[in-house]
């Protein structure tokens, strides 16, 4: 099995000493669930003897076996209702609030996502509320109590459950994610004034958003079941669900869900000092505060400002980036090994950043230092309009009269080393696990199940194969009739392509995804692939980067959640259900709010700056690749074009595991097997956007968390780790969400905070500006 870390581990007898007391009784009853549960008690309690090593201490989390029996609970009640009135509600509820917040934030200066700790998080309370107030005969108060009949139970059965919470979960954070149609139809408005018809696009997001589910569902039985597929990001919410259904009060329960309350409203608080009040503290750069006049000061040193610096040694206290919810991979849940090739691979990415510049490479010294937009050679906004006729078509008289674009060369760094982890992925996964897979593949196939909480899910009806085909089918229905309705220029062919494309990385990217928590980026690999076939259309290579690559999204979303749903012991039928629906009511909601936003800030999402409130930065990045891929790829991506090397890159990746897996089997001890290839391939370009002040900070908590607690506090790292981020991240994501509508402009009107030291004017660090 492999380990946490996402290492190869030990064979199964090897490691015996380490988790004998589940081997033993597993192999001696054939239950590993019910006799785990009995003999070793709740995940929460102090002293267990399944957390014991052979010197009576608790020995650390370690092995995929030690998540699976010493961090989740196996505890599971088969008679909880679920298809509630108030799953329904709520679950409706959040998804139309996630999907409108999502699709704001897709407009924001700085990459931010929904957290679906937010919406557990606030899940949990309006569940408790509803259980207080709605009639029913499980209503704890005599006024509201009703006969017990089906109607009434429907309404209010009793205590809010785990199993409600968990659908309701799922239901809202699967329409929390802006759907990658959008990008489409927002570049189409901004940049090519083309506005679909409304039913069109409709069925498009449908139809993209579903067809995934599909290919997902087929592929489950070694993508979800197994228990070397961890999921480390999915631990927080877990043990959250855990805790909060095991006590009897919200701010009354027991002492590891009074500690989650204390730091969720700590970290509320704290959180409107660097966010509004004081934003220096989103990164204090010492080097910036002793040079506030030198470019290069702020190239290295600054960050705390979109596309200011790289961030070197500077300090955050913006839990916003430092934590999950801004884009950071998770100091607190994030595998070690996992974390330390990420930060090698950023001093690599700092080194190679700054030399690119100095040297003038790629004319480097005529564009930002940081940016993701299309340039002329003097460094002027690149036109795209201008090289297309009017099929939006490349016209080669037009281009040889304006010139090719070029890019900032940290975002040449960034797709190289996005390509570089491509090929990475694929011979990491071949050569560390080829052979594991295999062997859960033919396991499965015979019926030899031995992940506990699996045993416990064949109480539960399994979703028919045959479901996951209707779906896949429907959709691709829908997505065959929409691409020739839409003008998408893209052939019949070429969506059954990308579908295979998706089909086939598919496992290589949840495989490394699930054991790392890293997820590699295939959308580059899809846009030149797209380009080669169909060359000269950015409008098709936008749709064929919608189902090649969104299709891998969307499927890589279901298989994380069934594993929650095995997690937390919800039926497959209903994870199927809420998650089908709740794709469907996002994608709608976010066809409105991106036509809604879109007509008020058009120009604002234009502009390469935007405002502090609104940005097109998302837009304008998806739009360049469609441009420089689809429309210009045979020039300037071809063998001895100006970026060549990019699309080479993905073969230069294949190479690197290579190294470090002749160097494991021959050397061992060197522990050349923890270095995670693609993380260190991918982090080349991991600094070419946004804020990166946070890195240090990150990194610090990484070491902190992911070795000193995990190794030499392992029953605190147990019981209150994951809670710890939790927290921080649900406390952050109300505080965003609330700031966004009371102060940040979500609500019409900006108000800004006024200017202090720090909050002063210009850059919050104190840097010098550069742009």
């Amino acid at each position: 099995m492999a380990t946490v870390q996402g290492l190869p581990a030990a064979p199964r007898d090897s490691q015996r000493s380490k988790s004998s007391s589940y081997d033993e009784k597993y192999d001696e009853k054939g239950d590993s669930a019910s006799v785990v549960q009995s003999v070793h008690g709740d995940v929460y309690d102090d002293v267990r003897d399944i957390d014991l090593g052979e010197d009576g201490k608790e020995r650390p989390i370690e092995t995929d076996i030690d998540v699976a029996t010493r961090l989740i609970s196996l505890e599971d009640d088969p008679t909880l209702p679920i298809f509630t009135f108030r799953m329904w509600f709520l679950g409706l509820g959040l998804s139309c609030f996630g999907a409108v917040l999502g699709q704001i934030f897709y407009f924001r200066p700085q990459t931010v996502f929904v957290s679906q700790l937010f919406l557990q998080i606030i899940a949990y309370i309006l569940g408790r509320v509803g259980e207080e107030i709605i009639p029913g005969p499980g209503n704890p108060h005599p006024s509201l109590r009703m006969s017990d009949n089906a109607f009434w139970r429907f309404m209010n059965h009793g205590p809010f459950n785990i199993k409600e919470h968990v659908a309701i979960t799922i239901f809202s954070t699967t329409a929390a994610e802006s759907a990658l149609a959008i990008s489409i139809f927002a570049a189409d408005s901004l940049y090519y004034n083309i506005s679909p018809n409304v039913g069109v696009g409709i069925f498009t997001l449908i139809g993209s958003q579903l067809i995934g589910y599909g290919l997902g569902g087929l592929m489950r039985s070694f993508l979800v079941y197994p228990t070397y597929i961890v999921f480390p990001n999915l631990l927080p919410t877990v043990q959250l669900f855990d805790a909060l259904h095991r006590g009897k009060g919200i701010f009354a329960q027991v002492k590891r869900v009074k500690f989650f309350w204390f730091i969720f409203l700590g970290i509320f608080v704290w959180e409107w000092f660097p966010e509004y009040i004081a934003p220096t503290l989103t990164g204090i750069s010492i080097f910036c505060l002793a040079d506030r006049h030198s470019p290069w000061v702020t190239r290295i040193f600054g960050g705390a400002a979109g596309n200011e610096g790289l961030g070197m040694f500077a300090i955050s206290l913006d839990w916003n980036y430092v934590g999950s919810g801004g884009g950071s991979m998770g100091a607190l849940f994030t595998p070690i090994s996992t974390q330390l090739s990420l930060y090698v691979g950023v001093a690599i990415c700092m080194i190679t950043f700054c030399a690119t510049y100095a040297a003038n490479t790629w004319n480097a010294q005529s564009f930002p230092f940081l940016s993701q937009a299309l340039f002329l050679e003097n460094g002027d906004p690149y036109d795209q309009l201008s090289i297309l006729d009017d099929d939006l078509r490349l016209d080669e008289a037009k281009l040889a009269t304006v010139g090719l674009p070029w890019f900032a060369p940290t975002q040449v760094l960034y797709k190289i080393g996005a390509n570089l982890a491509i090929g990475a992925t694929i011979t990491h996964v071949i050569l560390w696990y080829g052979k594991e897979i295999i062997e859960i593949i033919k396991k499965e196939r015979r019926g030899e199940s031995v992940d506990p909480h699996r045993e416990l899910m064949k109480a539960y009806p399994e979703v028919p194969m045959w479901w996951y085909g209707a779906v896949f089918l429907g959709s691709f229905a829908m997505a065959m009739a929409t691409v020739y309705t839409s003008g998408s220029q893209l052939p019949w062919w070429g969506l059954i392509v990308a579908l295979i494309i998706s089909a086939i990385f598919l496992p290589f990217v949840v495989t490394v995804y699930a054991i790392t928590g890293f997820t590699p980026d295939i959308q580059s690999l899809v846009q030149m692939l797209g380009a080669c076939m169909i060359p000269g259309s950015p409008q098709a290579n936008m749709y064929f980067t919608l189902y090649g690559y969104n299709t891998l999204q969307q499927a890589r979303g279901i298989i994380r959640d069934l594993k929650m749903g095995q997690y937390t012991k919800l039926p497959p039928r209903v994870t199927f259900t809420v998650q089908a629906v709740g794709a469907v009511v996002g994608g709608l909601l976010n066809y409105i709010i991106m036509k809604v936003i879109i007509s008020a800030q058009h120009d604002i999402l234009l502009d390469i700056q935007g405002s502090n409130v609104w940005s097109g930065q998302q837009v304008q990045s998806f739009n360049s690749d469609a441009i420089t891929w689809g429309a210009l790829g045979n020039h300037l991506y071809a063998p001895g074009g100006r970026y060549g090397i990019v699309p080479f890159a993905i073969l230069i990746g294949l190479a690197v595991p290579v190294p470090f897996w002749l160097i494991h089997k021959k050397f061992p001890t060197i522990h050349a097997d923890k270095v995670v290839t693609p993380i260190l391939c991918w982090t080349l370009g991991y600094l070419s956007v946004g804020i990166n002040s946070s890195v240090f900070t990150t990194f610090t908590m990484a070491v902190f968390s992911q070795f000193y607690l995990r190794r030499y506090r392992p029953r605190w790292f147990r019981k209150y780790n994951f809670l710890l981020s939790a927290a921080l991240d649900g406390g952050t994501q109300v505080m965003v969400f609330v700031y966004t509508f009371a102060v940040g402009g979500g609500s019409g009107t900006v108000r800004d905070f006024p200017n202090w030291a720090l909050n002063p004017v210009g850059n919050p660090d104190y840097c010098m500006r550069l742009t």
